[in-house]
């Protein structure tokens, strides 16, 4: 999404482990937070991490990029 240069790294990670819990939350299942690591857990952390980072992106920009 093309934010690392304006959040920084550190940024990008916590929005990142908060999308995990977030996409275990929409989707209801297991997250890389939680104690399982399979293809599953590793799908939805990331589509919950995507989709935060896109708002924060909307958020800050007023666009998604």
């Amino acid at each position: 999404m093309r934010t690392d240069g304006q959040q920084g790294a550190v940024l990008n990670i916590v929005v990142g482990i908060i999308g995990a819990m977030i996409g275990g939350f929409l989707f209801g299942g297991p997250t890389i937070n939680s104690s399982a690591f399979n293809l599953t857990a590793l799908l939805i952390s990331f589509v919950g991490a995507v989709i935060l980072l896109a708002i924060v992106n909307l958020v800050r920009r007023g666009s998604v990029r």
